[in-house]
């Protein structure tokens, strides 16, 4: 079975080279903002809008007038991708999976990808129109390699993250292994039908004390001055730590689970409506659910593990696994409830986990993905309690 995987190293540029990484960045985001603007105006106009084909003979165009000759410095293959990337922003737009894309900024992270014509070489990193860069590799490189991007962090980091095509083991189903359902939440990150309870981090809560004197340093600057230069750095590095947290802990609880079952059910999240509600925002948003939930899902492939996904509006806190009483009164702060039908003291979270993997199991998930539609009423989620 073969699959993409990216292998990103830091890489250090000398001031001359970081000159020439800005002429990139740059380049990059002013086509990929020109033909935005270009794109807009052009369906305003006639209703029509322009294709990848359209912008990219635009593009030739437009590097042979004398205002834009400057494109040609930059690597003509890096301004491709950025109209590509501009494409499938649109076509992500038209099927609803994202919002109408918007321009790039100038600050923040800057990126460029280079589909091809780049290797590795003694411990450098060579692309066009750029100098060798010194790479580290702290870890080989494996299969094949099929692009690089380059990016920046706000931080001033620089990285190359190498996507390759890695031949991987189909890897064989786990009878022996056990199935699992698990159930999310804001106080403890998941609770699984197995009984696990995994604490859920809060490093954003965490750092909050220390974000807050950074940021009220920053705001006292002199706008322009270094010393607003540094104190914006700081705050970068702040989130950059509470960001490289959390996807440590995504990583490696989304691969233990995947290794070590043969099956785990989840309940699908529409995170972005939940995002709504602001008693829960903030805690929704440090959990970072829709990002664990995929890399679980990709995961389950690479490792033989089924995902299954239940619908949003199964009601797996409110029905009792025992007994089937449907609490219709439970409230998101009701940790725990005594059961009116049978009288049993229900834990809410590990009760959710147990309809899951019951339910999950009913559906006999043969495939990915696959949906139980609700028999009753609302989704109680998001389940946790008020911090």
């Amino acid at each position: 079975m073969k699959v993409k995987r990216a292998f990103k190293y830091r890489i250090y540029p000398n001031a001359e080279q970081q000159e020439q990484l800005a002429q990139q960045f740059g380049a990059s985001r002013f086509v990929y903002n020109y033909f935005l603007r270009r794109r807009i105006d052009q369906y305003a106009e006639t209703e029509k809008g322009l294709s990848y084909h359209d912008t990219a003979l635009e593009l030739t165009e437009l590097k042979r007038t004398d205002d834009y000759a400057w494109l040609k410095d930059a690597n003509s293959q890096a301004l491709q991708q950025s109209l590509r990337d501009l494409d499938r922003a649109y076509q992500n737009f038209w099927e609803k999976r994202a919002a109408f894309p918007t321009f790039r900024k100038k600050h923040g992270r800057q990126s460029f990808r280079v589909p091809q014509h780049f290797r590795l070489e003694d411990g450098r990193l060579i692309i066009p129109k750029v100098s060798p860069l010194k790479i580290v590799l702290h870890r080989p490189v494996e299969g094949e390699m099929k692009s690089v991007t380059i990016s920046r962090t706000p931080t001033g980091k620089y990285f190359a993250s190498i996507l390759c095509e890695v031949e991987t083991p189909e890897f064989e189903p786990k009878p022996d292994a056990p199935e699992i359902g698990v159930d999310l939440g804001l106080r403890d990150f998941i609770v699984t039908s197995a009984g696990e309870r995994v604490p859920a981090p809060k490093f954003l809560r965490k750092s909050e004390r220390r974000l807050k004197r950074l940021q009220r340093q920053l705001s006292r600057r002199k706008k322009g001055s270094k010393g607003q230069e540094k104190a914006r750095r700081l705050v970068a590095r702040q989130h950059e730590k509470v960001a490289n947290q959390r996807a440590d802990f995504h990583h490696k609880l989304s691969k233990r689970l995947t290794v070590e079952n043969q099956a785990v059910y989840v309940e699908s999240l529409a995170v972005k409506n939940m995002l709504a509600n602001h008693c829960f925002a903030k805690s929704i948003s440090d959990a970072g659910w829709g990002e664990w939930l995929r890399q679980l899902t990709y995961k389950g492939e690479w490792y033989g593990c089924r995902i299954s996904e239940l619908d949003r509006f199964f009601p797996s806190s409110k029905l009792h696994n025992k007994c089937g009483y449907i609490h219709d009164g439970l409230k998101p702060s009701d940790r725990e409830w005594v059961c009116p039908g049978c009288g049993e003291l229900v834990d809410r979270d590990h009760n959710a986990a147990m309809n899951i993997l019951t339910f999950g199991r009913r559906a006999g998930a043969a495939q990915t993905h696959t949906l139980v539609e609700s028999p009753i009423g609302d989704s109680l989620k998001p389940e946790a309690h008020p911090l």
